[in-house]
């Protein structure tokens, strides 16, 4: 397995992390390898661009087994980054498992994996541009998993919509292993 390398944002804290991602592989591979009961996806095509917000397969534990599902991407935000917001878009990178914000979603039940093949970062160019540059464990981009949590929750996420009802995900992070440290950022998704 090689390291994945993130050129977009190096090793500084300050910079966000991936915003996009990919999966690739069918559902009866991602079942097979999670171990899934029920498939509750209908016909799942691959996903290439999954952005915030987009609905998206995830792996839950439910009382009668392990489910695969399609859930919205973005968790909860914390009431202080709501103020003066009339929607809330989600929070797609849960960083500080600490904080008392996230506790109540840290619980077996609210646990899941997200399926991907590749994930992406901005390189940033000398004229400023910012292109996508994708990372997979290597090139035939193999069915992995991010750690992540869930929840149904009732929000405006767009004010067009207005208030919905949704299962929501988001991806748990981590600090890097010594091994991928030296060329990942501080923050990584759990994988």
């Amino acid at each position: 397995m090689s390291v994945l390398v993130c050129v977009g944002c190096g090793d500084r804290e300050d910079r966000p992390l991936c915003n996009l991602y990919s999966v690739t592989k069918g559902q009866q591979a991602i079942r097979e390898l999670a171990g899934a009961m029920h498939d509750r996806t209908g016909n799942l095509p691959p996903h290439y661009g999954i952005f915030p917000d987009y609905f998206a397969p995830i792996v839950r534990n439910q009382p009668e087994g392990r489910e695969l599902m399609m859930a919205r991407w973005g968790m909860p935000s914390p009431v202080f980054a709501l103020k003066g917001k009339k929607s809330d878009p989600g929070v797609t990178n849960v960083r500080n498992v600490k904080s008392p914000h996230w506790r109540r979603w840290l619980g077996i039940e609210n646990r899941c994996v997200v399926p991907w093949t590749s994930f992406s970062e901005n390189e940033v160019l000398p004229d400023g541009s910012r292109p996508p540059v994708w990372f997979a464990f290597d090139d035939t981009r193999p069915l992995a998993f991010f750690a992540g949590i869930w929840t149904r929750w009732t929000s405006v996420r767009k004010v067009k919509e207005g208030e919905t009802t949704n299962d929501i995900f988001g991806f748990l992070t981590t600090e890097p292993n010594k091994e991928s440290g030296q060329s990942i950022r501080k923050r990584c998704p759990s994988f």
